[in-house]
């Protein structure tokens, strides 16, 4: 018997490339994409084939921010559910934040958390490393092991209560982070500024829901990216600025480029969908770091203005999760920040960014997979759909209609602002390495993620 040309064909939907939209049929053979045949070519023969007619193919989508929680906070999220979650979003590759118990700050602490990805993650992952007072001796030996794609630096209070190190500290970690031709990302928000609004809105007695708002002003975003960007340029360090939020943090991105400085951004759903005036009827639901803004004051606009530009390099989720007991809390001041996102990011862009012209398809494509890959030094392994590539596809029912339920998402914890939110287009098939991990919004087969470290250089 003839053995099959192809382990799966996939043919007759747009297929967004490097260079624009075309149609090809997809073949794939031994996890990377094998060809690209024009349209009308005869179908080689293969173990699978999918009819894409009517959907958009999209390279794998990559969350380049999420946090699994574990090891730490199992009741939360771990890396089963997280990247169980994910595929169901069409998520094919994750980027895993630093700050658990243990924190991924040494070889061995990353390594750790390594020996929990298999046999179980769904989806491939890559980890972040923080930067501490005390650990900037772990950089290289993480980098050169390449068991991380970059680095991370909190200037704010963060879950796992990870202290902001000294500017001599962060000065030193970005000598040797640009050394290693990697980059430093950054949650910035200047951690003084907010505790001294917070004490002051808690003397006032304010323990409403944008009380939390207040306490975390866009200053307190523009002084932190004024604070990291002039080390960076000082430095040279790469910088990558973490869920971009509001209108002065954008100008201030803007200056800093003007100046020399290297910085790429990313932005999320919650940033660019969510209006903080809801915040009084949707609760602590919609509490999270840096905070949602007032979209009469043109924050969410000029954001998603700046992304479909491409100012703003690229989409995450941010995805925090946290139980209802620990979010559902009158008094703002007990619910904690950060709600699930890696499973809707893409519904809720293709709703409002895309099904309503905002945004072409080969521009989504840059931002939720070449942008991601290129900053974190994943390409051309991953992030477009390229012969050689690992054969990761994200495919989307641009017309699906849809709701956003807590109770049908797939995380350990769901408790998420967008709850009720009516969406228009969906993944309905997720390809991991050649091998279908999703299908109509459902998980399939075993668990076949991997741990994913940078391309070498």
């Amino acid at each position: 018997m003839t053995e099959p040309a192809a382990d799966l064909v996939v043919h007759g939907g747009r297929v967004i490339l490097p260079g624009g939209e075309a149609e090809r049929t997809i073949v794939i053979r031994d996890g990377r994409f094998s060809a690209l045949l024009p349209a009308g070519a005869p179908l080689p023969p293969a173990e699978r084939t999918i009819d894409a007619r009517g959907r958009v193919v999209l390279p794998g989508m990559i969350d380049g921010h999420v946090h699994f929680r574990e090891p730490g906070f199992p009741g939360k999220e771990d890396i089963a559910s997280g990247s169980t979650a994910a595929v169901a979003g069409g998520v094919t590759t994750v980027l895993e934040m630093p700050n658990t118990i243990p924190p991924t700050d040494s070889v061995v602490h990353a390594r750790e958390k390594i020996a929990r990805i298999g046999g179980r993650a769904r989806c491939d992952i890559g980890l972040f490393a923080v930067v501490l007072d005390g650990n900037v001796g772990e950089i290289r030996p993480l980098a050169e092991a390449g068991l991380v794609v970059g680095f991370k630096v909190f200037l704010a209070p963060t879950t796992g209560d990870l202290p902001t190190p000294t500017d001599a500290t962060i000065r030193a970690a970005m000598h040797e982070i640009r050394r290693l031709g990697m980059r430093l990302g950054v949650h910035a928000e200047d951690g003084a500024l907010i505790a001294e609004e917070t004490a002051r809105l808690q003397a006032a007695g304010r323990s409403d829901p944008l009380a939390h708002l207040e306490s975390r002003p866009a200053e307190a975003e523009a002084r932190a990216i004024d604070r990291i960007a002039a080390l960076a340029l000082e430095t040279g360090c790469p910088l990558h600025l973490y869920h971009l939020s509001s209108a002065p943090g954008l100008d201030a991105l803007r200056r800093w480029r003007a100046r020399g400085a290297e910085i790429t951004a990313e932005v999320g759903a919650q940033h660019c969908f969510l209006d903080a005036a809801e915040m009084p009827r949707i609760g602590a639901r919609m509490r999270v770091n840096p905070p949602v803004r007032i979209a009469a004051e043109g924050h969410q606009e000029a954001l998603l203005d700046a992304l479909v530009a491409g100012e703003i390099g690229m989409i995450a989720s941010d995805h925090s999760p946290h139980a209802p007991e620990e979010k559902l809390h009158a008094e703002i001041w007990r619910s904690v920040s950060g709600y699930a996102g890696v499973e809707t990011t893409l519904r809720l862009f293709l709703t409002h960014a895309v099904a309503t012209g905002r945004m072409g398809y080969p521009a989504l494509a840059r931002a939720i997979a070449e942008a991601p890959a290129r900053t974190w030094g994943l390409w051309p392994r991953k992030g477009a759909i390229a012969v050689g590539a690992d054969a990761d596809l994200t495919i989307v029912d641009p017309e699906r209609p849809g709701r956003i339920e807590e109770a049908a998402l797939h995380g350990r914890t769901n408790v998420t602002p967008f709850a009720g939110r009516a969406t228009r287009g969906m993944a309905v098939a997720a390809v991991l390495r050649g091998a279908v991990v999703m299908e109509e919004g459902e998980p399939v087969g075993d668990p076949t993620g991997r741990f994913i470290g940078p391309v070498p250089r």
